[in-house]
Order: structure tokens, then sequence, then C-alpha cells
């Protein structure tokens, strides 16, 4: 078995192959850009070495400095990860070259596979059911308009080397696709370093699943079933799930025996996944196969008890699979969610910035009212890092595993309500939002479900009559322990607990265990118990009516910020009197930005096609902004006279700077 292996990735997969080393008791060599130099993998490797400055381009993408790093160190193989080099056939020929072993499948597969265009073809040939579309190279926006027709509008614009989920566009009329196909194109070139571009038909109210496969350089593959992979926005995958609640055990069959056949046509020899385009009457086609780990291979694991990881790395070094298809099942269902540094709030964009509070759920099995489930949590990043605007935007991979989807599903949501991040925008509010939905809860998923649920953008979602207990319970208990404290208890029975606007009326006493026990105006009572929380804790724990619970709570001068799972509010704990006063005070004026486009995010100005004085017309682009590798387009929201231009070409922008302001 390998000695030494060398990672050339960063972040949470880095720290994931190490672990993965460490218990196959095999040395790690962690490359690293001068903006990871304290990151969490380069602490945990057993060596690390200097590539170079931050952007991937001088650092991550230097097939050379990986090389030289080997060399200095005297690792034997180069695990890849993801992203990156991973699917990079020239780089695992050149590795070959020098004698290193490349941890992933053999140059001839990937040249097969990654390439999207080349794998239609193969797949057709293979016998593999295809979406409809055109798999040449198109040279011009009025060529792709033309083939667009012949498709048949909704038309998808792919970039051939593209991957997660960067370099994709659907474009619904000729406009979009004119328009469309120079983003990819420019997206393309800027992110893989290939401008190539397909087009294929877009499938209505579709569904994304995937099958991971596995192979030895003995000639056997393997697939470990399913992944759903539907709930995406910006075609990236935001919450995945294995097995998926679509599949029948006849249609996993036929989707198993295709993504092996295609497999073995191009002799595999590693861990990879075929994905698959499927419609809701279980219908399903190739989709493209990436020839690499995928972010989301912790939920198959956690189903089959494989670590994909370890079984790369015993194909590269030749070992046969030591399992076959009669030997592999299904136990138990695993939902994945990808916590992100992006503000759900505002449109889901990039928030770059320090992790100044980083508290993670405790990592096992846990105990629920229903049952039991068990928590995995992949990260590659500590509290005070730094999340920059160079890479990746993603701070874990946050799952969950129980014997039912049900359970997994709770067992998410419990586990999102322990995770606390502050010091930048996050998306764990909206994760938690999903997993309280009837809809995502009956398994009715579909690519389109976040613009479907969510139509106007993610605002929160009101509290449930459990939740408002909670914002109740929580606030009162904090007010009491803050007094206490304070050596002031008011030794009142009867308060007013303001959530945002709406006034409850609560009674407080106390048992002879001297629990919490709240009357609420109009009837019931809230036993409040197990109280985990004390001044300066950013999480309140507790046991509601039995039940526990988590949430999140910050002190304000007026009372307590609090946010459970997707409801967050300003809770005000009051004597009646002044909660009379309160309901009085007038609504803070909203600040007019009608004639300003601001930059949604910290990024980098691509370019500002207007100028002072420039008529615009609604719906014309104004700006786009490149941030995290991807471009932003951003268009005019009404018509006007351009009154100032606020940035250039090159410029460095931060969140809600202005960029073009109208007259």
């Amino acid at each position: 078995m390998f000695k030494k292996i060398l990672i050339a990735n960063r972040g949470e997969i880095a720290v994931r192959i190490i672990k993965t080393c460490r218990k196959m008791g095999i040395k790690t060599v962690q490359v690293y850009s001068e903006a990871d130099a304290g990151s969490l993998a380069v602490e945990m490797a057993d060596e690390a070495v200097l590539i170079g400055p931050a952007p991937a381009a001088q650092s991550y993408l230097l097939a050379d400095k990986i090389v030289e790093a080997v060399r200095q160190t005297g690792a034997q193989a180069v695990h890849p990860g993801f992203g990156f080099l991973s699917e990079n056939a020239g780089f695992a020929r050149r590795l070959k070259a020098e004698g290193i072993a490349f941890i992933g499948p053999n140059p001839e597969a990937i040249d097969a596979m990654g390439d999207k265009i080349t794998s239609k073809k193969f797949a057709a040939e293979a016998g593999v059911s295809t979406v409809p579309g055109h798999m040449g190279l198109i040279e011009t926006p009025d060529e792709a308009v033309k083939i667009a027709r012949e498709i048949g509008y909704p038309v998808m614009i792919k970039a051939s080397a593209g991957g997660g989920g960067k370099g994709i566009r659907v474009a619904h009329s000729d406009e979009d696709m004119a328009e469309g196909f120079a983003a990819v194109k420019a997206e393309a070139l800027n992110a893989f370093g290939d401008d190539r571009v397909f087009l294929e038909k877009f499938i209505i109210d579709p569904r994304h699943i995937e099958i991971q496969v596995l192979g030895d350089k003995h000639g056997h593959v393997v697939h470990l079933f399913e992944r759903e992979c539907s709930i995406q926005r910006r075609n990236q995958k935001v919450i995945e799930e294995a097995p998926s609640p679509l599949l029948d055990e006849a249609t996993r069959a036929a989707m198993g025996a295709q993504a092996v056949a295609l497999a073995q046509a191009v002799n595999y020899d590693s861990a990879g996944t075929v994905e698959f385009v499927a419609g809701q009457d279980k219908s399903f086609y190739f989709l493209e196969m990436n020839t690499r780990l995928q972010v989301e291979h912790p939920v198959t694991e956690l189903i089959t008890g494989v670590d994909l990881v370890e079984q790369m790395i015993r194909s590269a070094w030749g070992e046969k699979l030591v399992f076959e298809q009669k030997d592999l099942s299904i136990n138990g269902w695993a939902i994945e969610s990808r916590i992100y540094a992006e503000d759900p709030y505002r449109g889901f964009l990039p928030s770059i910035g320090r992790l100044v509070r980083y508290e993670q759920p405790e990592e096992g099995e846990h105990f629920g009212s229903d049952g039991s489930y068990i928590v995995r949590n992949d990260s590659g990043v500590r509290e005070g890092d730094e999340i920059s605007m160079f890479y990746d935007p993603m701070i874990a991979k946050l799952c969950a595993w129980g014997e039912t989807r049900a359970d997994a599903v709770e067992g998410m949501a419990r586990a999102l309500e322990d995770t606390h991040l502050s010091g930048l925008g996050h998306n764990v509010p909206f994760l938690a939002a999903v997993m309280d939905q009837d809809r995502f809860k009956s398994g009715n998923l579909s690519t389109s479900y976040i613009k479907d649920e969510f139509p106007d953008g993610f605002h929160g979602l009101r509290p449930t009559k459990t939740q408002e207990r909670i914002l109740i319970a929580s606030a009162l208990a904090m007010h009491e322990v803050i007094a206490e404290q304070d050596g002031d208890p008011s030794e009142r029975t009867d308060w007013i607990v303001m959530i945002d606007k709406t006034p409850h009326g609560v009674g407080l006493s106390y048992d002879e265990d001297e629990e919490m026990i709240l009357t609420l105006t109009g009837g019931g009572d809230i036993r409040l118990s197990d109280i985990d929380w004390r001044p300066g804790l950013a999480q309140f724990k507790a046991d509601l009516d039995g039940e526990a619970f988590t949430a999140e709570v910050k002190r304000v001068a007026d009372g307590f910020d609090i946010r459970h799972r997707a409801v967050k509010a300003r809770v005000r704990v009051l004597r009646p009197h002044v909660a009379e006063l309160y309901a009085r005070l007038p609504e803070k004026a909203v600040a007019d930005t009608s004639k300003l486009v601001l930059s949604p995010m910290p990024g980098l100005v691509v370019s500002i096609p207007v100028v002072v004085g420039q008529e615009v017309k609604t719906g014309e682009t104004v700006a786009i902004i490149e941030a995290m590798k991807m471009q932003n387009i951003l268009k005019a929201e009404r018509d006007g006279v351009v009154k100032a231009v606020g940035a250039k070409d090159g410029d460095p922008v931060a969140a809600d700077d202005v960029l073009v302001e109208f007259g």
C-alpha cells in the first residue's frame, strides 16, 4: 500500500481524504496556496507545501507545482479530490509519465467521459438513453439560436468542460440564447480554460438522480445505488439524499445497470458518478459522467457502509474490489445539506469574511422522541477562519442518517438547529426551511423546487404554533436568567412577550422542581426544563414540554433576536404598560434605493457597459460582477438615464457598493 499520498486540493475534501489516510496508516502531504496557509487541512496533514498565490490558476491548477511538491516530499500518489485537476486527463497522464499514481480513473476514461460532448456520443453508442440535443461544437450566438429553434425551447446551454453547476444557462427564447451563449462561453473559459459549448433539450419539471459507480483495475465494476440531487439553485446542488424517494426497485436496477455498462465500456477503474435527468414518470436520460469523487459522496457511504475514498486508494494501488454487486444493499436513509457562505435573504449571493463563531453539531448517534439519528459533519474550516472570494464558498457538508426518510429529515432539522455561524451570511435558515416543508417531507421534488417554493426569494418562514412557544419561552427564560444574575429579579408573574409587533400575554410560575411553567393568555401551559444558557452564549438549549430544541439567540438593547430554524424575530419581554407604548411606535422608513444599482456581493467588476448620460431600458445589462468563479449579470429594473457610474472594469467591490445611479 502507498506510504505517502499528496492531496492536490483544499478545504473540506482535503480534510476528508486526510481522515481516511490516517485510518489506513498512510502519511499525507497537503499543498496549499497563500490564502490557505493557516487552514485546517494544512494543520492536519503530516507535511504541507506552499504552491503559490491565492488564485487557483496560480496554485491549485498548476500541474508543475503539484509534481514539484510530489518530488520534494517523496509522495507516491496524488488524490485530486473534486474540482481543480480532478478531471484533467492531461494531469493524470503527466503523473503516470512521472511514475506517480493518480488516485482516480485512467486518463482514457477521463477523456471518454470527462468531455460532455464526447460522453453524450459515447453513451448513445453504448445504448444508454440520452437527452435530445446538439453535441457538436457551436461557434457563434447566431448558430446557437438556429440550433435552439430546431431542438425547441427551453434549451440548456452547457460548457463542455463544465462542472459544479458552473457554465450552465437555460434559454427560453432567442434573446436568452444569444445572451446566455456568450455568458457561458466566458464562464467556461475563466473556470475551466475551455470555452466549448453544447446545447440540449431542457426537461420540464425534471429530477436529478445519479448513480455511484466503483471499479478496479481488473475489470470489476459495481454501483452503490442512487442519490437524489434535485434541490438546486443556479444549477448547483444544495441538498442531496440517498436513496431517491422517486425510484422503485425496477427503475433503480435499470439505472444501475446502465451506469455499470457505461463504466465498463470505458474500463472505468475508480469512483465515479453517472448522472441522469429523470422525469416524474421515472423515465430517465443520461446527463453526464463525473470521473471523480462527488461532493455528495457521504450519503452513499452512510447507506452502504463503504468508504469511497479508501476504495479509490485501494483501486489505484491495484487491489481488486472485495465485494460484488450482490453484496451491496441499502441500509436506512441519509441526507446531506451543503452549508454555504451565502446569504439566502439576498438571493443566495456569496458572502465572504471571517467565521467569528462556528459551533458544530456533535457527530455520532443522537436520540429524539421518535427514534435515533446519526450526524456526520464534513467541514474544512474552524472558528476564526476566513472564507475567501477565490474559492467555492462551502463551509461544511452536514449529513444525517436515519432508519427511515422521516427519521433522516427530522435528524437533519435538529442538526441544523445545533449549527451556529456568525460573521458572514450563511444558508442554514434556508436549509432548515426546506426540512420543515410538507412538500419536501413528501418526497415530491424537482430541480425547480427552490424557484417553485420561494418564487419571490427566501424571506424565512412564519412561525408555527410550536415555534411561537419556543420564541416566547426562550425570551422569558433568558430575561429571568439575566435579572437573577444582575441581582434584580422582579418577581413579576405577568408579562407581555412581543414577537416583533405581536403581543402575547404570559403568566410565569415554577413547579416544585423549579421548572418554568408559562401560562399563555387564551389557554395552554408551556413547561420549560433542562435550560442550558447563560449570558454570552449564542445558542439557547432546553426542553419544551419534553421536546429538545436549540434556538440561536442574540441579546440586543431592547430584547433578543431569536432564530429557530427558518423563523427569526425580535422578541421583547415587557411589562404590560410598556408593551402598550411599543405598539404605538411608528415603523422606521426604509431607505429609497430604487435609483441605484448596488453590488449584490463582494467581487470584481467584469464590465459596466453603460456610461453617464446613456438611456437605459428595463432589462438591459448594466453591470457584470464576478465572485467565487461565477459571473452575475445585473440588469436595469426600470427605464432611466445614467447619472453616475461608481466603478470601472477590474475594480474590487463590496456588497451594496453603488455601481450605477440613475437620474
